[in-house]
């Protein structure tokens, strides 16, 4: 029965298009982007009414350390500061997980650095093959050579290995900004710390460099 309904003609039924005098309007809105904009408008609508209901039934007694830690900035609520929810150990708990991952990710980096050398070290030792090409005689060998002499050079061949090279400087380039990180977490890690410190000054630094260096005061144990 199914093939016999479907051998069927029927006609197909457009949509009709908006009118030629309500063509700045944009398009005419079909029957499916009128169901999308009401349940939009029917979610808003119950949302505003559960907002007047829990309004009209909250407690006047109630009260909780938001209502005097917020306030709101030309009608904008703006929320409880997160400064210092966290204390000084929870802090440096986190920055010492943050440079074990860091640290971690630069081990495996100089993993794979020195497995894709080994493998191209091995692949460089094995004799290269030359692609050569023969002609049938001289004619056909001068065509070949007139070819080349057009582009300006030999045809150039990439090498297989190019990626592999390419993915080599990659990755060496990965594991020089990820040392730098390392660094400068480590540094903010130690300055975190307790202890008495200062900045060099650029007179007082014996190899100058970028960076800013910091002396500790001695520290009896």
């Amino acid at each position: 029965m199914s093939s016999l309904r479907n051998a069927i003609y029927r006609r197909a039924h457009k949509e009709r298009s908006q009118p030629q005098s309500r063509k700045k309007y944009g398009l005419l809105e079909k029957h499916k982007d009128y169901v999308v904009r009401a349940k939009a408008f029917h979610k808003k609508e119950d949302a505003l009414r559960k907002l007047r209901e829990k309004a009209a039934f909250r407690n006047p007694d109630e009260f909780y350390f938001k209502m005097i830690k917020t306030k709101t900035v030309d009608g904008v609520h703006k929320p409880e500061s997160q400064a210092n929810k966290y204390t000084q150990e929870e802090l440096m708990l986190m920055k010492t997980q943050d440079i074990g991952y860091v640290l971690q990710k630069l081990q495996s980096e100089k993993n794979k650095i020195e497995k894709l050398t080994a493998v191209l070290q091995s692949l460089d030792n094995q004799p290269s093959t030359r692609r050569v090409f023969y002609a049938e005689d001289r004619e056909d060998a001068k065509e070949m050579q007139l070819r080349t002499s057009k582009v300006g050079k030999m045809p150039f061949f990439e090498d297989e290995n190019s990626a592999s090279y390419r993915e080599l400087e990659a990755r060496k380039g990965r594991v020089n900004d990820l040392e730098k990180l390392y660094m400068d977490m480590a540094m903010q890690k130690e300055l975190q710390k307790k202890g008495r410190k200062r900045k060099l000054r650029e007179d007082e630094i014996v190899c100058p460099i970028s960076k800013t260096v910091y002396k500790w005061r001695p520290d009896r144990k």
